[in-house]
């Protein structure tokens, strides 16, 4: 099996082709400028692109913007000084990644990155349709600052419904351990398929 191998983005043709990848992943496109102010960073299996993130470490977070003001103006959170903030965006891996050990290499991969960039705050923003993006959000025990539909400006595309939340570089650090036993228990399922549909092979086998 060929090695992941990361690789930051500097190259506009690279850029370009990774804002492809993630927007025929999720459907969502991301807006360039924002992209090209952003570290981009790439898994790569062989001349493949096969997943990767965003980190962004300066204002203007887009997951914030979709927040709407009422929520703002109310939530103490949105007193804090955005440049003590970070947004992790853009995150997407192939369905040729398949093994659970490849898709755990690029998660912690992520959390190490993200970890030290040395932020206080860690934005995170998920299509509630997405039952994976959440639950992995969920285990860095995030705080919700806003969950519904976002507010759009004019030309900007989102998900229809969305949460936004903040966790913090430690939380992210210290939930690791739950990272590695989900992938384990990813392992123990996948073996557990892979045994059942010997034991038919073999059933049929015998039947014929």
């Amino acid at each position: 099996m060929e090695a992941l191998k990361f690789k930051t983005l500097t190259q506009e043709s690279e850029i370009e082709t990774y804002l492809e990848k993630f927007e025929g992943f999720v459907g969502v496109k991301l807006p360039y400028d924002y992209s090209m102010r952003s570290t981009i960073v790439c898994a790569y299996k062989g001349e493949s692109m096969v997943g990767g993130y965003m980190l962004v470490t300066k204002p203007e977070f887009r997951s914030l913007m979709f927040v709407p003001d009422t929520v703002k103006n109310s939530h103490a959170f949105f007193q804090n000084d955005q440049y003590e903030m970070m947004e992790v965006n853009g995150v997407w891996i192939s369905s040729s990644i398949k093994s659970a050990l490849e898709q755990y290499r690029i998660w912690t991969h992520m959390m190490w990155d993200v970890f030290l960039a040395r932020k206080k705050f860690i934005l995170l923003m998920a299509d509630l349709r997405n039952s994976n993006i959440r639950n992995i959000h969920n285990m860095t025990n995030p705080e919700t600052l806003y969950e519904g539909a976002p507010m759009l400006m004019a030309g900007t595309t989102s998900h229809d419904k969305i949460r936004v939340s903040v966790t913090t570089r430690w939380q992210m650090l210290m939930n690791m351990p739950k990272y590695y036993l989900a992938y384990r228990d990813r392992v123990r399922r996948s073996s557990k398929r892979a045994k059942g549909r010997e034991f038919n092979r073999m059933v049929r086998e015998a039947q014929s």
